[in-house]
């Protein structure tokens, strides 16, 4: 009995090894489909009010998942020109989510831009992506209009290149996507914020962190030192504002940040704690700024978005079937929602970067060794019994 126990065992072990190896070394196919895929449980998820319940758990929970359902079409749109009618509609039912009345509900509406450049600044990047799909109507371009107007002022009449997400609280991040929603309308409708977006980068690089010369994560009410929670989300949206810039802080980023087995939340030497921000973190590794920095790497076309996918493959438990997909069991939706879009990543203003450098292929061969170890172990078990049976 225990002799077959082990074999079935061993089993078992190679087969899961097996899969393991061809999620490493295999030839991606079309990840838009598996993307897809995603989005059909994400909408799934949302009408049973995965929204509300991720509210429950994050700040802007609801507001993510809604925005990055909606921005994840537009990507799949852009990727795929025969999906971008079904693209179009599912970008624009997000986008009304988030301007009702559960999407404004955590913001505060006396901001400048009104409910606070966070709010702002996701929505008008969901406003210029169903724009770039060109299948938006006058009255949605006008929005767009209006919208950057009001971001742009509250830009040109600040002290500062970063404007709070609350009152008394702000983070560099958001104003990063606000100013991106920026260039995508003077990409899209017509060249209009430029000056504005040159001056707020002149103004950030007078304003980096001396400890890593990235940008702070928090402002306000307190300056604080890069972390990658933050950090991720920049460099995924800075090189639409200023691709040379972008690349160079992309470049530091990845060299204080990264490490063996995915992000760290805090640069390399400095330890700290999870918060909300980072979520738990695991011998340091963020693994919601790890997911974030797959779109981050995509972007700068960095081999690393490669890596970094293939490991979320192997570990994130992905169960897909004829018409959906979810990682981790579906447990947590707006944990798929961000991976759908890092996974679906691209530019839209910025012309292509130029590509990095692959370096070695060595980090695969950890995941083997350790994927193998178990079949090994149980079929040399096996062997090592046999023989001193036969002995």
């Amino acid at each position: 009995m225990l002799r077959k126990l082990v074999i079935g065992l061993a089993v078992i072990a190679t087969l899961v090894a097996g899969v393991g190896t061809a999620r490493l070394v295999l030839p991606r196919t079309d990840p838009t489909r598996g993307v897809v895929k995603q989005l059909a449980f994400l909408r799934a998820e949302i009408e049973g009010g995965a929204d509300h319940a991720a509210q429950q758990q994050f700040p802007e929970g609801y507001f993510f998942l809604n925005a990055l359902y909606g921005l994840t079409w537009v990507q799949v749109g852009l990727a795929d020109p025969d999906r971008s009618v079904d693209a179009a509609v599912e970008a624009r039912w997000a986008l009304d989510r988030l301007k009702s009345p559960d999407g404004t509900a955590v913001f505060d509406a006396s901001l400048r831009p009104r409910y606070g450049v966070f709010h702002a600044g996701w929505t008008n990047w969901l406003r210029g992506g169903l724009v770039a799909l060109k299948h938006s109507d006058a009255a949605e371009i006008e929005e767009f209009t209006s919208a950057s107007v009001e971001i742009a002022t509250a830009f040109r009449t600040a002290r500062t290149p970063f404007l709070p997400a609350y009152p008394g609280q702000a983070w560099p991040v958001d104003s990063t996507v606000a100013i991106a929603s920026l260039r995508l309308y003077d990409e899209l409708v017509a060249p209009r914020f430029g000056a504005t977006a040159e001056r707020w980068v002149a103004a950030v690089k007078t304003q980096l962190d001396p400890g890593t010369g990235l940008m702070p994560h928090q402002v306000e009410p307190a300056t604080t030192g890069a972390r990658a929670s933050s950090q991720s989300m920049i460099q995924r949206f800075l090189v639409e504002i200023d691709p040379a810039f972008a690349r160079a802080q992309y470049e530091i980023f990845k060299d204080r940040f990264v490490a063996g087995l995915g992000v760290r939340e805090y640069p390399k030497g400095v330890g700290g704690q999870g918060d909300v921000d980072s979520g738990p973190l695991i011998l340091g590794i963020s693994l919601s700024a790890t997911v974030v920095t797959m779109g981050a790497a995509r972007v700068e076309r960095d081999p690393l978005a490669d890596r970094l996918a293939r490991e979320g493959d192997l570990l994130g438990l992905p169960v897909s079937g004829p018409k959906t997909k979810r990682y981790a069991l579906g447990l947590v939706p707006i944990g798929d929602a961000f991976l759908a879009w890092s996974a679906s990543a691209r530019p839209i203003v910025a012309a292509e970067q130029p590509e990095l450098s692959s370096g070695a292929g060595w980090w695969r061969d950890p995941w083997l060794l350790l994927i193998w170890s178990p079949a090994l172990i149980l079929w040399g078990l096996l062997r090592f019994r046999r023989r001193r049976r036969r002995h």
